[in-house]
């Protein structure tokens, strides 16, 4: 089975407010209480002086049980939400497979799955590695990336974009690690057109969104083996609180344990969000060796994904 071994994050340490950012780019002040009080977004993490390259390195640099053993990593993927993430014809993954000293691991970008991409990424590196003779042989995956125009700022009227980035190491087999149990994701189509989507699909959009990511979960679940009632944490893409306190009511799972805490202070990082709270999470102790917990995220276009794995 696709197990990860490790995640490391890194948070760029200047953290701006969301009326800052909303002042220039022509939000209103009824729309900035939307996102403060409606929402719960206080503040993002950016970092203007570090290139997307720098930024991914950061956060694989910290990976302690990445050190020394570069040369097994076979595959670097970069899983992103938007197409383009640099002016042409900076390519950030290969400066980044660079500074990580990885040139001899084959490295590629996956992106059609929007924020979404991050578990897709993991389930097609778990997939590759388990093809491979070699049982040491590891993955990496890279997510996080720059707002480096208007639109990747943030998404009207749900959240703003920060720049927090993550680093996960995987492996095939063996022991130790948290061992995936379950992937489940289902697109529709129709709503491929994302932010320029027609009014008329946008208040469908709305309708399916709470059902289908319901459905997800539960169909994640059912093939991981266990009930609801045995899910220790879900660890959530950062768009808002509200529609994660809402989706826990519509399928009757505590707000308590949806982790959340990030969302005030980071913002909604792209494809980086389950594993920032990854991270966070067994830095606080909220998970036990044993424990199942499970990671959910929507990608614009529209895709909905839900993994469960064991601690």
């Amino acid at each position: 089975m696709t197990a990860i071994e490790a995640v490391s994050t890194y948070l760029p340490p200047g953290a701006v407010m969301i009326d800052d950012i909303g002042e220039g780019i022509g939000q209103t002040p009824r729309q900035l209480r939307l996102y403060k009080r409606f929402h719960g977004l206080s503040e993002v993490r950016r970092a203007p002086d570090q290139t997307l390259a720098e930024l991914l390195s950061a956060a694989a640099g910290k990976m302690t049980a990445l050190q020394g053993r570069e040369h097994q990593v076979r595959y670097l993927v970069h899983a992103r939400t938007l197409q383009t993430v640099a002016p042409y014809p900076a390519n950030p993954l290969h400066e980044t497979r660079r500074l990580l000293g990885l040139e001899h691991a084959e490295a590629f970008t996956v992106t059609e799955h929007a924020c979404a991409s991050g578990l897709l990424a993991v389930d097609l590196v778990g997939r590759l590695l388990r093809a491979e003779d070699d049982p040491e042989a590891l993955g990496l995956v890279l997510t996080g990336e720059k707002t480096f125009t208007r639109l990747a700022q943030f998404i009207p009227d749900t959240t703003y974009m920060g720049e927090g980035t993550a680093a996960v190491l995987l492996r095939a087999g063996g022991t130790g690690g948290d061992t995936l149990r379950s992937y489940v994701s289902r697109t529709h189509g129709e709503f491929s057109a994302g932010l320029w989507m027609e009014p008329e699909f946008a208040g469908r959009f709305q309708g399916v969104y709470e059902e289908t990511l319901a459905e997800v979960i539960a169909r994640a679940l059912a093939e991981a083996g266990i009930t609801q009632a045995e899910l220790r944490l879900v660890l959530p893409h950062n768009v808002n609180r509200h529609s994660w306190r809402r989706l826990g009511k519509r399928i009757g799972y505590p707000a308590e344990r949806m982790f959340l805490e990030n969302v005030p202070v980071t913002g909604h990082c792209f494809c980086a969000d389950s594993f920032i709270n990854y991270r966070s999470a067994v830095d606080r102790g909220l998970l036990n060796p044993g424990d199942h917990y499970l990671m959910a995220a929507v990608g614009l276009g529209a895709t909905f994904s839900a993994m469960v794995f064991q601690h």
